[in-house]
């Protein structure tokens, strides 16, 4: 009898243990995370000469010499088989604060972008493709800068004609 008691005490510990082995193999780790592309018709592109540059969020520096922040800089790469490209913007840019705003002046192809329809591109530009400037700056307020946390955002629609 203490035989059978012993066989069964080491086979309930066998199994035990390897339960044990494979409770702890079935624990695992997943990451789920997005994956996006965006690829361009050969008709008509604007797209920004830095990949990452959409994906990144851009801070003006604060420029203590002269009291002023630093404008934000890149390049957009154009092209349109169907004539000239046109760009605006869809909201007037600012940045703001919990209590102040400042006012964003951008500029792409060195065309000041309003809420109306600008030419960056002419048709044989666009054509034969353009890298363009963008330029953003911040309007200095005549009081000068309010110390505090800005966050603004800046939104380009950029148009041409079907081809």
């Amino acid at each position: 009898m203490k035989l059978l008691a012993k066989l069964t005490l080491s086979y309930a510990l066998a199994a035990g243990l390897l339960a044990t082995h494979y409770t702890a193999h079935a624990v695992r780790e997943v990451h789920d995370f997005e994956v996006t592309v965006s690829i361009p018709t050969q008709e008509f592109y604007a797209l920004p000469a830095d990949p990452g540059f959409l994906e990144r969020e851009h801070q003006m520096g604060w420029n203590p010499q002269h009291l002023d922040l630093v404008p934000i800089k890149a390049f957009f790469d154009v092209l349109s088989s169907g004539g000239a490209i046109t760009a605006r913007l869809g909201y007037e840019p600012k940045l703001s604060s919990t209590k102040f705003e400042i006012p964003l002046q951008v500029k792409l192809n060195n065309q000041l972008l309003t809420l109306t329809d600008s030419v960056i591109a002419n048709d044989q530009q666009a054509r034969y493709g353009l890298r363009v400037p963008l330029r953003i700056d911040a309007v200095k307020p005549a009081q000068g800068y309010e110390a505090g946390k800005y966050y603004g955002n800046v939104l380009i629609l950029f148009e041409t004609l079907a081809p």
